[in-house]
């Protein structure tokens, strides 16, 4: 049989609501504070064909280097599709620091 575990929801709650409100109002408070980097700004295909020509890649090597199909890659650079999410994270990396791409 499970133990029974007491919780105390609204004191916790309570607490919660106090520290933020703090936190809003510049009081040094015990808070860990965790910061999501903003979502990527969508690429035109000029751009994507500019990220690939600075790694001096093939339209085959930069879809092995994100983990995509060379289909994605074309597509992506004709203007057909556009990256979604983990692609586009991967471009906008690769549009800052190519090397880093390289090296992965």
């Amino acid at each position: 049989m499970a133990k029974k575990i007491k919780v105390k929801l609204y004191a916790e709650m309570r607490q919660s609501l106090h520290d933020a409100l703090a936190f809003e109002r510049g009081r040094e408070v015990d808070l860990r504070v965790t910061e999501i980097a903003a979502w990527p700004k969508p690429m035109k295909p000029k751009e994507i064909r500019q990220v690939r020509a600075n790694l001096n890649a093939s339209q085959a090597m930069f879809a092995s280097f994100l983990c995509v199909s060379i289909k994605a890659v074309q597509a992506w650079e004709q203007g057909a599709r556009r990256p979604q999410s983990t692609a586009l994270r991967l471009l906008d990396i690769a549009k800052k620091n190519p090397a880093v791409l390289l090296k992965a």
